[in-house]
């Protein structure tokens, strides 16, 4: 089984980094066709996690945890390698995640992820919106 990291930006080492970042381009910007700014400045910021798991040529499934003002927090950037979909991997970071995060847990859902978010506990709290070209949904679940 392999082995969930949890790590502060600080923590993270230049190749770790550099296949983070490469992963998350390669899904969202080739794969989906998104044209965005992926490094936004909060990935570097004290509260945000980033939660992943390595595989033999780098990192396979990642997400970040961002700590937002009202004291909740927010999943995103969920991504997995093409070659490694369908292995529970996500599913296992946001278990980590929910583990090890107290309170109320956001993200911004795919809209065709809805039901996928649903199943892990997910609740929509509003209508769909466009984000980079893509429909979302707003979800929110309550730590138990």
């Amino acid at each position: 089984m392999r082995t969930i990291r949890d790590c502060k930006f600080s923590e993270l080492d230049t190749s770790t980094l550099y296949s983070i970042m490469r992963l998350r381009a390669v899904v969202f910007v080739v794969e989906q066709d998104i044209v965005y700014t992926d490094p936004d400045d909060r990935d570097s910021e004290d509260g945000t996690r980033h939660v992943f798991v390595d595989g033999a040529g780098g990192v396979v499934s990642y997400l970040r945890v961002l700590a937002e003002d009202d004291g909740k927090h927010r999943i995103g950037r969920v991504v997995t390698d093409q070659a490694h979909r369908s292995q529970g991997l996500a599913r296992r970071l946001i278990d980590h995640v929910h583990g090890s995060t107290p309170g109320r847990i956001t993200l911004h859902a795919q809209a065709h992820l809805e039901d996928w978010y649903r199943s892990l506990g997910y609740e929509r709290t509003g209508p769909d919106f466009d984000d980079e070209g893509l429909p979302h949904v707003p979800m929110e679940r309550t730590a138990i």
